[in-house]
Order: structure tokens, then sequence, then C-alpha cells
């Protein structure tokens, strides 16, 4: 089911206007983990406050809002209604700024937001909609926009067709990246038969389709309901078995033969 609408406005699409509402295309994850009083059996839940510090007590949600704080510390409030007049563009549309094929985008500019765009109910919108999904569907490329969420800061984001539908990740801003200065070693020389063994293994490795990889499970919650329930009923908890492989290969050569071997075995043989 889709979540709650996070924002309204348009797509700007030359002189073409596609209206939409931005939904988040992902559910957070995670186990049932809390911070808790660790002193004694006490285990009382650690919960955050929200506190005025000038009044020193909680605050209740309905009397928070927004501040803006100038150089000389005074605090300028800015409601929604505020918001909802900035006089910025992208605040009421996502402007197309370029398109690119999907392999150009640099991966660490893609960031943890990811959203649908879902198309207005109105029947005078759902053809243009539903034309831009076809057209980049068609042409395999993404669309670089520019966007803003109410009380969220001017992003880039890359817009694509998917099962039909418009899906827009949020991008990091190219000064945002660091560089990989001090990660990446001196380089060295590589040995082309170790080479040719390595494009072995990536090959030996690689999955036929996506849906290989949907199928994918996390288990770390099943995991730790196996912490739970042993300190439960006190019991020792079952590690999982050693590997019964035999002594690694002296040199990187051997070691990645051996690994494209174990690789073919694992897919029932090439």
């Amino acid at each position: 089911m889709p979540g709650p609408v996070i924002w309204s406005g348009h797509i700007t699409f030359g002189l073409v206007t596609v209206p939409v509402s931005l939904i988040s295309a992902v559910e957070r994850g995670g186990t049932p983990l809390h911070l808790v009083h660790m002193a004694g059996d006490c285990y009382g839940r650690i919960r955050y406050r929200k506190v005025c510090e000038i009044e020193d007590r909680e605050v209740p949600e309905h009397d928070i809002g927004r501040g803006y704080e100038t150089a000389d510390g005074s605090i300028v409030p800015i409601s929604d209604t505020d918001l909802d007049h900035l006089p910025l563009a992208t605040a009421h549309a996502i402007e197309l700024l370029g398109t690119l094929p999907a392999e150009a985008i640099d991966p660490r500019q893609i960031g943890a937001a990811s959203y649908y765009l879902a198309a207005s109910t109105a029947p005078a919108a759902v053809r243009p909609y539903v034309l831009l999904v076809e057209a980049l569907a068609r042409r395999s490329q993404v669309v670089i926009v520019k966007f803003a969420v109410r009380g969220d800061r001017e992003r880039l984001g890359m817009l694509r067709a998917r099962q039909g539908a418009l899906v827009l990740n949020a991008l990091r801003w190219s000064d945002e990246i660091r560089p990989p200065a001090g990660v990446a070693p001196s380089p060295a020389e590589v040995d082309e038969e170790e080479l040719a063994a390595a494009l072995d293994l990536i090959e030996a490795r690689s999955v036929d389709t996506l849906a290989e990889i949907a199928d994918l499970t996390d288990h770390y919650a099943q995991a730790l309901d196996a912490v739970v329930e042993a300190k439960l009923h006190a019991r020792d908890l079952t590690r999982p078995a050693e590997s019964t492989r035999g002594p690694h290969p002296v040199d990187l050569m051997d070691m990645l033969q051996q690994s494209v071997r174990d690789a073919h075995a694992n897919r029932g043989g090439a």
C-alpha cells in the first residue's frame, strides 16, 4: 500500500505540466532493539524528550515549529505557510535538468531517500504522466532533476521509470562527495594471468536476473531471535559451524582459481 503524501506539485516537462504527489518508496526495516537503562536489573526504556532550553520543560508536539537563527542569535519563526510561499521554483515543481544513461550516475551520489511520484487522478493529467514513463522506459535513460520538499533544502534527484511508475531517488551534490585520496593504494603491477582469473571469478559469481537479488533475505532478525530465545531459557547459543575447507592456497593465483571452482560448484556447475 502506498504511504502518505509527502509533497504535491508538478513536473515541468518542456511546456508540458505533469501533476504528481511524492510518496516514500521504502519502508523502515530493522529489529526491535531499544536503548535501555542497564544499571542493576532496571532495563527501563531510554526515551528522547523534546525540551525547551529556555523554559527547561518538555514541549508538546503541537507547540513545536521551525525557526531560523540569524547571525546575532535571534530566532525568526517560520511557519508551514511561509514555506508554502517560498520564492523557489522547485518548492512546487520538479525541474528537469537533463537526461543521462543510468550508468553515468556516480553510485556515491545516490542517497538513501527514494520516492514514488504518483499521478494525479484527473483524467487530463494521466496521459502526460504515462507519456513521460514510456519515453524514459524506451530510451533507458534517467532524468536529473532539482526538487525541494517543505522544510528541506533544494536537492538533486534522479527520475526514472519502473514498472509503469516514476521513481525519484535523491542525489548528493558533487561537493558532498569525498575524494578517495588516501584510500586507493599505490599503483602495483598486475599479472595478466591473475587478472584473467579475477575476471573469471566475477563472471562465475554473476547473477542471471534481478529476481535472484530480490529473493535474498535479511537473516539478522532470525539470528537476533535465536539470541533472545537462548537468553530467556538460559541456553548456550548455537554458533554457526566452522568452515570445513582445507588449508588456504598459499598464493593469490591458487586462491583465485579455487574461488572460481567454488563459485561454479555453488551454482551447480558450469
